[in-house]
Protein backbone atom coordinates (compact mmCIF):
# COMPACT_ATOMS: atom_id res chain seq x y z
CA UNK A 1 0.00 0.00 0.00
CA UNK A 2 1.37 3.61 -1.04
CA UNK A 3 -0.01 6.47 -0.04
CA UNK A 4 -0.14 9.58 -2.58
CA UNK A 5 -0.97 13.11 -2.37
CA UNK A 6 -3.96 14.18 -5.27
CA UNK A 7 -4.27 17.09 -7.95
CA UNK A 8 -8.19 16.64 -8.35
CA UNK A 9 -9.19 18.36 -11.97
CA UNK A 10 -12.69 18.46 -14.37
CA UNK A 11 -14.18 16.43 -16.87
CA UNK A 12 -12.60 16.27 -20.62
CA UNK A 13 -9.23 17.50 -20.13
CA UNK A 14 -7.89 17.05 -23.20
CA UNK A 15 -4.56 16.49 -24.64
CA UNK A 16 -3.41 20.65 -25.22
CA UNK A 17 -4.24 20.91 -22.08
CA UNK A 18 -1.87 18.42 -20.82
CA UNK A 19 0.67 19.59 -22.56
CA UNK A 20 0.62 22.22 -24.86
CA UNK A 21 0.72 21.20 -28.93
CA UNK A 22 3.12 24.62 -29.35
CA UNK A 23 5.99 22.53 -27.53
CA UNK A 24 5.78 19.58 -29.07
CA UNK A 25 8.03 19.44 -31.46
CA UNK A 26 10.67 22.21 -29.60
CA UNK A 27 11.24 20.13 -25.79
CA UNK A 28 13.16 17.11 -25.80
CA UNK A 29 14.42 16.68 -22.35
CA UNK A 30 12.47 14.90 -19.99
CA UNK A 31 13.16 18.00 -17.29
CA UNK A 32 11.71 20.45 -19.84
CA UNK A 33 8.68 18.27 -20.72
CA UNK A 34 7.79 17.70 -17.23
CA UNK A 35 7.94 21.48 -16.59
CA UNK A 36 5.22 22.36 -19.02
CA UNK A 37 2.72 19.45 -17.58
CA UNK A 38 -1.02 20.83 -17.72
CA UNK A 39 0.42 24.59 -18.02
CA UNK A 40 -2.85 25.89 -19.38
CA UNK A 41 -4.99 23.61 -16.55
CA UNK A 42 -2.91 24.74 -13.75
CA UNK A 43 0.05 26.76 -13.77
CA UNK A 44 0.95 25.69 -10.20
CA UNK A 45 1.27 21.60 -11.23
CA UNK A 46 4.27 21.72 -12.47
CA UNK A 47 6.27 23.55 -9.59
CA UNK A 48 3.91 21.83 -7.05
CA UNK A 49 3.93 17.82 -8.12
CA UNK A 50 6.33 15.66 -6.20
CA UNK A 51 7.18 12.33 -7.50
CA UNK A 52 4.55 9.55 -6.35
CA UNK A 53 1.17 12.34 -6.79
CA UNK A 54 -1.62 11.16 -8.20
CA UNK A 55 -4.18 13.09 -10.86
CA UNK A 56 -7.64 12.39 -10.48
CA UNK A 57 -10.24 13.47 -12.45
CA UNK A 58 -13.57 13.33 -14.47
CA UNK A 59 -15.02 11.90 -17.33
CA UNK A 60 -12.79 12.08 -20.93
CA UNK A 61 -9.59 12.50 -19.26
CA UNK A 62 -6.76 12.67 -22.37
CA UNK A 63 -9.14 13.22 -24.96
CA UNK A 64 -7.83 15.14 -28.27
CA UNK A 65 -5.06 14.14 -30.33
CA UNK A 66 -2.91 10.73 -29.40
CA UNK A 67 0.20 13.09 -28.67
CA UNK A 68 2.37 10.46 -26.11
CA UNK A 69 3.64 13.88 -24.27
CA UNK A 70 0.37 14.13 -22.91
CA UNK A 71 1.37 11.28 -20.81
CA UNK A 72 5.27 11.50 -20.69
CA UNK A 73 4.75 14.88 -19.30
CA UNK A 74 3.20 13.89 -16.15
CA UNK A 75 5.14 10.71 -16.42
CA UNK A 76 8.36 12.82 -16.20
CA UNK A 77 7.06 15.08 -13.37
CA UNK A 78 6.67 11.51 -11.37
CA UNK A 79 3.00 11.17 -11.36
CA UNK A 80 2.23 7.66 -9.53
CA UNK A 81 -1.08 7.57 -11.51
CA UNK A 82 -3.96 8.82 -13.11
CA UNK A 83 -7.23 8.11 -11.52
CA UNK A 84 -10.64 9.18 -14.16
CA UNK A 85 -13.87 8.51 -14.06
CA UNK A 86 -13.13 7.65 -17.74
CA UNK A 87 -10.56 8.18 -20.22
CA UNK A 88 -9.61 8.94 -24.30
CA UNK A 89 -9.40 5.60 -25.84
CA UNK A 90 -5.92 6.66 -27.06
CA UNK A 91 -4.79 8.14 -23.91
CA UNK A 92 -6.02 5.41 -22.00
CA UNK A 93 -3.46 3.30 -24.61
CA UNK A 94 -0.64 6.01 -24.29
CA UNK A 95 -0.56 5.44 -20.36
CA UNK A 96 -0.25 1.45 -20.81
CA UNK A 97 2.31 1.98 -23.03
CA UNK A 98 4.87 4.76 -21.35
CA UNK A 99 4.06 2.76 -18.26
CA UNK A 100 1.88 4.85 -16.25
CA UNK A 101 -0.43 3.39 -14.45
CA UNK A 102 -4.74 4.66 -15.59
CA UNK A 103 -7.34 3.76 -13.32
CA UNK A 104 -10.86 4.34 -14.05
CA UNK A 105 -12.89 4.85 -10.89
CA UNK A 106 -16.13 6.81 -12.02
CA UNK A 107 -17.01 8.24 -8.35
CA UNK A 108 -13.64 9.05 -6.78
CA UNK A 109 -13.52 12.52 -7.78
CA UNK A 110 -16.80 13.44 -5.75
CA UNK A 111 -14.62 12.51 -2.65
CA UNK A 112 -11.58 14.20 -2.35
CA UNK A 113 -9.89 17.92 -2.88
CA UNK A 114 -6.23 18.54 -4.42
CA UNK A 115 -4.09 17.97 -1.26
CA UNK A 116 -5.82 15.07 -0.14
CA UNK A 117 -4.14 12.10 0.28
CA UNK A 118 -5.49 8.60 -0.74
CA UNK A 119 -3.92 4.44 -0.39
CA UNK A 120 -3.84 2.64 -3.02
CA UNK A 121 -3.49 -1.01 -2.38
CA UNK A 122 -2.13 -2.82 -5.19
CA UNK A 123 -2.40 -5.93 -3.92
CA UNK A 124 -5.87 -5.94 -3.31
CA UNK A 125 -6.75 -3.50 -5.79
CA UNK A 126 -8.36 -1.03 -3.50
CA UNK A 127 -8.29 3.06 -3.10
CA UNK A 128 -8.85 4.44 0.20
CA UNK A 129 -9.87 7.94 1.16
CA UNK A 130 -10.73 8.84 4.36
CA UNK A 131 -14.55 8.09 4.09
CA UNK A 132 -14.57 5.23 1.20
CA UNK A 133 -13.46 2.13 -0.19
CA UNK A 134 -13.33 2.20 -4.29
CA UNK A 135 -11.77 -0.94 -6.06
CA UNK A 136 -10.18 -0.93 -9.08
CA UNK A 137 -10.67 -3.34 -11.93
CA UNK A 138 -8.16 -5.43 -12.80
CA UNK A 139 -6.45 -5.02 -16.05
CA UNK A 140 -5.36 -8.26 -18.69
CA UNK A 141 -2.22 -10.03 -17.42
CA UNK A 142 -0.82 -8.82 -21.03
CA UNK A 143 -1.53 -5.00 -20.16
CA UNK A 144 -0.68 -5.37 -16.41
CA UNK A 145 3.14 -6.98 -17.39
CA UNK A 146 3.58 -3.77 -19.66
CA UNK A 147 3.06 -1.60 -16.87
CA UNK A 148 4.88 -3.89 -14.68
CA UNK A 149 7.20 -3.72 -17.44
CA UNK A 150 7.66 -0.11 -17.23
CA UNK A 151 5.88 0.90 -20.72
CA UNK A 152 5.80 -1.18 -24.00
CA UNK A 153 9.44 -0.70 -25.21
CA UNK A 154 11.48 -1.30 -21.83
CA UNK A 155 9.16 -4.67 -20.92
CA UNK A 156 10.44 -5.69 -24.87
CA UNK A 157 13.86 -4.52 -24.53
CA UNK A 158 14.01 -6.68 -21.43
CA UNK A 159 12.31 -9.50 -23.20
CA UNK A 160 14.30 -9.82 -26.25
CA UNK A 161 17.43 -9.14 -24.19
CA UNK A 162 17.09 -12.42 -22.26
CA UNK A 163 15.89 -14.56 -25.23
Amino acid sequence: MTTHRVWVYGDSVNTDVIFPGKYTYTLKTPEDIAAHALEDLDPSFAAGVRPGDVIIAGRNWGNGSSREQAVTALKYAGVAAIIAASFGGLYFRNCINQGLWPIVCPDLRQYVHTGDTITIDRNSLQIITSSHVFAIPPLSPSVQAILDGGGLLPMLQRRFANA
